[in-house]
């Protein structure tokens, strides 16, 4: 990028970010860098005027030369770097192994489990007696100081495809992180490292926290105040005085208060203290609620042991405490232990933990033929609750490529690309020969990188859209392009803003001369006074011709979002040959050889899992820096928004202004007005994206909080990938910012694997409560049984070796089953479960308590009648080392299949009856039963005495299949129940609710909302609304009387939407202070004055407005104030 003047390139600023001392040795402070960074185009040069003169004004204050940079002193060098910092951002620390492994030990589960275990193990010591890239990147930011022909793509940072031409005079802010398109140019650095727009945003991400602190530490022992508070205090102040919008642009999560809000977000940050997902937190809550039941249960079981013992043997009995029966007591008191210790840890429910970790981590494996790459294991289950995509346009919904995709040709309007035979071929070899020889012959297009990817495009987009149309033709560009070589072009007149068409003349073989043109359509058309006809021959074209063509064909198109580019020729006589500098006599008299539609398509499986998501209750919002037509017409195709709606599509200097107060500070009551209907956000800049979605997510609009899903390509979508809960980067186009911030990485970069994702997610909650239904079920039966034995017989009908196989099949073996269970469509049939829906739903609880009945019976009419059905001999009362009884072996038999076939029941949790379905679509589901079933009979038959079992007939075989069995039979009866009748059933696992949050962040909160502020603003939004509706009835009026003059005004030129859509550099210029509780729709309404008696209506309609008697539709030819914040489908809101 030429000369890197001023570049200290190393960086980070060991002091305070520059104290005064710094700024009057260069004349300019790091801060005041930062913020003329922050600046763009006219705003730039502007200040740059005003604080320095000039460019070289500026690199004198910078002690620079504008033409040999730095003289390369080291002590100069090393004096910058102090104070300006070095040209690098720290990366994030990694966690260390030992750290991984204390979060995975901060388990509630485990950490119970791991005081039983160590209470075993003291037990056990007791003995009793007896890419490649196609461009450059710049390496920090700067401000031009000569440049030819510069173009910069800024899509990295902005969003925006298009490239901005660079230049000294016009628009010299070039940022780091963008890539070098076009031509060469020479910048003074102004900020590098995480002082530079780039490092900006890496900061917001966390890196480099720990230098961050070590200034701080500085600052704070140097005891004032440092440079970086007084620039936030510089910056409120300047937000106070400019439009919020455009003055607190990069301070996207600075707050109000200024200083104050940097300590939070550091006590935050600091806080070793890291959120939990929604499924962990419900997860931890019940698996401490059991733990703390089983606990009473296991401290009842060791009490009531005891008291039985002591009052038998000593009250009943009347017998002595001798010491030498001491050791034998203690054998008794150390056995009771171990069984309140094996009722403790049968109730616990260790299978959770490793329930999620099977079923995270099966989904994230089968995610990855899904083409979603999941960084966070939590991420996965969290997009099951998702309520919300806030979706990139490009890339994302759209295929990141300029395509042509309406033509009109030979007098006929093509709505899609015609065949070749359909084109006459005298035009057919025109527009190909028009096409391939008047672009730059650096774009084309290149095959494929990958076998199954699309070409690719290599540079401008617009021409490689033209050039797609050659290929489509069946043609070849390069064929045409070899015949005649760059060299032996005879003229070019390149694009720019004035001309707004490229032109390139060639000379014919007979000294003749071409002159090939194209550009937007209104613009060439005009010059034209011929167009090529059905028979490819040229006939006239009058005005009237023409103003027939832009409502028929034009207008049409730009309605659609598409970008209209005309492509025409004219013949030169040889002799005399023109002059062609004077370009007013060559480019005129053109003969049109075709209008062509041109646009970004949206991706062909994009409606359809749009239409998937809005099924499932998720609403999609398509947050773009693209403009409010393309951006609105591409919405309507992807039908996130469709006609009759109540929506809002906003740009986002508007969404800025409405969602700041007077002092230019963020309101969260605003956002609560905005979002729920916000449908399109356009023209935004990183800062509203990131605001929209931490405005969703702080929401308390509605019965729960939102749970955000974004996606993002863009180093300038890092900060909101970080905020959203669940960050979605893309694997082709985005960058390292973008994907280090994210959580799951689509690799095809393709919207419809999001909703790919939602279904795991879902599929994982559901998983986990399938098992957690089968293990609940399990712990119950389990626990009273062995609590009831125990206090009744003196001993637990299921023994220690048993309760492990036991504990085995219903939480390794389960977790695996219930885990692997593959999603289905109908999970995108229902709405999210929300963060507080409980995680055992009355529904399942009922299949608990109905399955844990029957299972109690049975176990029991066994345990206490069983000798007797069977004519065997009891196993009750046995001595303490009596040989294992059939009575037992069968309890223990039943008992396990029992679980078996409940484990098919817990299949299906919404009540569903057949709970075969799909079963054979999860093959390790079938091993898992049948395998258990296996071990099961090895187990019985050849366990002996290690298993306390001994052989059983196959006539009893055969009845503990059958009570086995019943548990299906059983199922279906319980289905049968209405849920809605069981009046006593509760639901159990919710989310954490406020009485659980710490009273210091409730406190902190506290502090974030004044409610006394908050109760002034309602008494404004009051007087504001009265106002407002003043200002309607008045516009009404005035409206009655337009009425009377209506045609007589002719529509001016700009009142085309397609003249708006081809000046890309049009842009809101709205530096007035506004109150954006009143809608500004004064100019919306001064333009309907000047509108057409009959323009076409757009499909989108929308009755946002009834409130106030009107009835707004959007009209096609309004597009010059359709970008003004008083547009219908703009801000769709005329009364608040």
């Amino acid at each position: 990028m030429g000369d890197m003047t001023n570049s200290a390139v190393d960086f980070y600023p060991k002091n305070q970010r520059g104290e005064s001392n710094h700024a009057g040795e260069f004349g300019c402070s790091l801060d005041e860098l930062r913020s003329l960074m922050e600046l763009r185009g006219a705003e730039g040069v502007q200040k740059m005027q005003d604080t320095y003169g000039d460019v070289n004004g500026f690199c004198r204050r910078l002690k620079t030369s504008p033409t040999e940079g730095l003289a390369g002193n080291p002590a100069d060098l090393e004096n910058r770097k102090q104070i300006f910092g070095r040209n690098f951002i720290p990366p994030k620390k990694p966690k260390t192994f030992l750290q991984l492994v204390w979060e995975a030990l901060q388990d509630v589960t485990l950490i119970i489990l791991e005081l039983a275990a160590i209470i075993s193990l003291g037990l056990s010591f007791y003995q009793p007696p007896g890419e490649r890239s196609e461009s450059d990147l710049l390496p920090a930011d700067g401000v031009l100081i000569q440049g030819n022909d510069l173009k910069i793509d800024e899509s990295s940072l902005t969003g925006e495809s298009d490239h901005v031409r660079k230049s000294a005079d016009k628009d010299p802010m070039l940022l780091s992180g963008t890539h070098v398109m076009e031509g060469s140019g020479k910048m003074v650095v102004t900020a590098v490292g995480v002082n530079s727009q780039t490092g900006i945003i890496f900061t917001l991400l966390g890196a480099g926290g720990e230098e961050e602190e070590k200034k701080d530490k500085k600052g704070k022992q140097k005891g004032g105040k440092s440079k970086r508070q007084k620039g936030d205090e510089e910056n409120q102040n300047k937000a106070k005085k400019q439009d919020g919008a455009a003055a607190m642009e990069m301070q996207p999560l600075k707050s109000a208060e200024g200083g104050d809000g940097d300590d939070k977000e550091k006590k935050k940050a600091g806080s070793s203290k890291k959120e939990k997902s929604v499924l962990q937190g419900k997860l931890t809550k019940l698996a401490v609620q059991i733990g703390k039941a089983g606990l009473v249960m296991s401290a009842i079981t060791v009490i009531i042991l005891v008291l039985y013992f002591a009052i038998d043997t000593f009250v009943i009995q009347k017998l002595q405490w001798l010491p030498e029966c001491t050791p034998v007591y203690i054998q008794f008191f150390v056995k009771f232990f171990i069984i309140g210790v094996t009722v403790l840890v049968v109730a616990v429910p260790e299978g959770l933990p490793l329930a999620v970790t099977i079923s995270l981590a099966y989904s994230v494996k089968k995610m990855m033929k899904d083409n979603n790459l999941v960084r966070h294991l939590d991420a996965c289950e969290t997009m099951g609750n998702a309520t919300a995509i806030c979706s990139d346009k490009t890339g994302t919904l759209t295929t990141n490529r300029m395509t042509v995709v309406q033509a009109y040709v030979g007098e006929v309007h093509h709505k899609e690309v015609p065949d070749p035979d359909a084109i006459p071929s005298k035009t057919l070899d025109m527009l190909v020969n028009a096409i391939s020889l008047n672009s730059a012959y650096t774009s084309k297009i290149l095959p494929p990188e990958k076998d199954i990817g699309l070409p690719r495009q290599v540079g401008n987009k617009t021409e490689c859209g033209l050039l797609g149309l050659v290929l489509d033709l069946k043609r070849d560009y390069q064929t045409v392009r070899d015949q005649t070589p760059e060299e032996k072009l005879y003229k070019v007149y390149t694009f720019n803003s004035e001309r707004k068409s490229m032109s390139t003349v060639i000379k014919m073989q007979d000294g003749s001369f071409r002159m090939y043109s194209k550009g937007a359509s209104e613009i060439v058309l005009k010059k034209c006074s011929n167009i090529l006809n059905t028979a490819g021959e040229p006939r006239g074209f009058r005005p009237r011709d023409r103003d027939e063509m832009v409502k028929k064909v034009i207008e049409p198109m730009a309605c659609n979002g598409l970008r209209t580019i005309c492509i025409a020729f004219r013949d030169f006589p040889g002799s005399p040959e023109p002059d062609w500098d004077n370009e007013n006599i060559i480019l005129i008299d053109l003969t049109c050889i075709a209008v062509v539609g041109i646009e970004d398509p949206v991706r062909p499986e994009v409606p359809d899992a749009i239409k998937k998501c809005q099924q499932a209750g998720i609403t999609v919002r398509m947050v773009t820096g693209d403009n409010i037509n393309t951006a609105r017409a591409i919405a309507i195709k992807c039908g996130i928004i469709s006609p009759g709606e109540d929506f809002i599509c906003l740009e986002g200097k508007d969404f800025n202004r409405r969602i700041r107060n007077e002092k230019g500070e963020i309101e969260q009551e605003r956002i609560d007005k905005i979002w729920p209907k916000l449908r399109v956000l356009a023209r935004s800049s990183p800062t509203d994206k990131h605001t929209l979605v931490k405005g969703i997510i702080d929401s308390l609009h509605g019965e729960r909080r939102q749970v955000v899903a974004v996606t993002g390509d863009g180093t300038n979508d890092g900060p909101a990938l970080k905020k959203a809960d669940v960050g979605f980067a893309m694997g082709i186009a985005g960058t390292d910012v973008a994907k280090e911030a994210s959580d799951i990485i689509l690799t095809d970069d393709n919207f419809s694997s999001i909703v790919k994702a939602v279904m795991w997610g879902r599929n994982v909650y559901d998983s986990i409560s399938k098992f957690l239904q089968f293990q609940l079920t399990v712990n119950i039966v389990a626990v009273i049984v062995a609590f009831t034995g125990a206090c009744i017989t003196q001993d637990s009908p299921l023994k220690a070796v048993q309760m492990l196989w036991v504990n085995l099949i219903m939480d390794t073996f389960a977790s695996l089953a219930l885990a692997t269970e593959p999603p289905t469509e109908s999970l995108l049939m229902r709405k999210p479960y929300g963060r507080n829906k409980p995680l055992i739903s009355r529904t399942m609880m009922k299949n608990i308590l109905g399955h844990g009945i029957y299972q109690l019976t049975v176990i029991f009419t066994l345990l206490f009648a069983g000798e007797t059905i069977f004519n065997i001999d009891s196993g009750r009362n046995a001595p303490l080392h009596a040989p294992p009884s059939e009575h037992y072996t069968i309890i223990f038999n039943t008992f396990v299949l029992m679980q078996l076939f409940n484990e098919i029941n817990a299949r299906k949790i919404h009540g569903e009856k057949n709970v075969f379905d799909g079963i054979f679509r999860n093959p390790i589901f079938c091993s898992i039963v049948f395998g258990t079933f296996a071990i099961q009979i090895v187990i019985i038959q050849f366990g002996g005495k290690p298993f306390s079992c001994i052989p059983l007939q196959i006539d009893q075989w055969l009845w503990c299949m059958v009570l086995g069995v019943g548990e299906l039979l059983w199922g279906q009866i319980i289905s049968s129940i209405p849920t809605n009748r069981l009046k006593f059933l509760k639901e159990a696992g919710h989310g954490t609710q406020k009485d659980d949050i710490p009273e210091e962040e409730l406190n902190e909160d506290a502090e974030e909302i004044d409610h006394a502020e908050r109760e002034l603003r309602r008494g404004q939004i009051l007087w504001f609304r009265g106002l407002n509706r003043i200002q309607t009835q008045i516009r009404v009026v005035k409206a009655f009387r337009s009425s009377l003059y209506e045609g007589l005004e002719k529509p001016e030129s700009k009142s085309s939407i397609h003249n708006f859509m081809t000046h890309p550099e049009f842009r809101i210029d709205d530096s007035q202070p506004h109150i954006p509780l009143i809608d500004d729709t004064d100019i919306e309404e001064d333009a309907a004055l000047k509108q057409n008696s009959s323009p076409p209506s757009s499909p989108n309609k929308n009755n946002n407005a009834i409130d106030s008697g009107i009835n707004l539709t959007t009209d096609t030819s309004k597009s010059a104030t359709s970008s003004s914040p008083g547009s219908p489908l703009h801000s769709l809101e005329t009364s608040l």
